[in-house]
């Protein structure tokens, strides 16, 4: 047994519970998604360790998921799907898939390729955690702390706050983060992106009307940065 989960991302019922049973069988927590935006919100939600993910979904292309996915998602994605042609894998590999495996196949090297992602990605950096006198954001625990008091975040909260970590230093448009938080019908509305995001500065920053931690790109959307004299305060600890 181990304490890996995965993430089944698959329109078709009966290749649904084939898989479950084979991976559950060889020890893994399965967790079962039938469209894109299931899968989208599986990760942001469960954190699985491993993403299998179909092309050939009902709400969106596989590879829209899987550019999705990617964007706050570190750990291995393979697709499994019954397209193979050559464009189909340089699509799939481009959009951010580690590995293409093409239906029918045999069990074994399912596993086989599903136990080598892991360990290629068992050297990965966990998610980033920010200490600062002020903030601290603990990802994989899902906690946030003010001034030394825990903050309660909303899941609409949490879910945004985590995209810009991850994405620490660079901009993050308000049309990506409303596919990957709200859903790809979302895309053209800024305002509840505007909502949560005025709800954050007004829980984690001292002074909200003057932001020092989540920043606003004109015309684009946000980014999370850290202040100037926290970096000066790393940098003289290290000296």
């Amino acid at each position: 047994m181990n304490d890996k989960t995965l993430l089944l991302v698959d329109d078709e019922p009966q290749i649904r519970r084939v898989l479950q049973t084979t991976l559950c069988e060889a020890g893994y927590d399965v967790i079962l998604t039938k469209n894109g935006q299931e899968g989208i919100n599986a990760v942001v939600r469960e954190h699985p360790d491993l993403v299998l993910l179909d092309i050939n979904l009902p709400d969106m292309t596989g590879f829209d998921a899987c550019r999705l996915i990617r964007v706050s998602f570190a750990g291995p994605i393979l697709m499994v799907t019954v397209r193979n042609s050559v464009r189909d894998k340089i699509d799939a590999l481009d959009a951010g898939a580690d590995d293409y495996i093409v239906k029918p196949f045999a069990m074994g090297e399912l596993l086989a390729r599903v136990r080598a992602a892991l360990r290629r990605s068992s050297a990965e950096q966990p998610l980033p955690k920010i200490e600062s006198s002020e903030l601290t954001v603990d990802l994989e625990m899902r906690m946030v702390n003010v001034r030394g008091k825990s903050v309660h975040l909303t899941p609409k909260e949490f879910d945004v706050l985590r995209l810009l970590v991850t994405q620490q230093g660079r901009p993050v448009t308000h049309r990506k983060m409303l596919q990957i938080v709200w859903g790809p019908e979302y895309g053209e509305e800024t305002e509840p992106v505007r909502v949560v995001i005025k709800q954050l500065r007004q829980k984690i920053e001292k002074d909200p009307a003057h932001p020092r931690y989540i920043m606003t790109e004109p015309w684009i959307g946000y980014k999370f940065q850290l202040p100037t004299d926290v970096f000066q305060k790393r940098l003289r600890h290290k000296v």
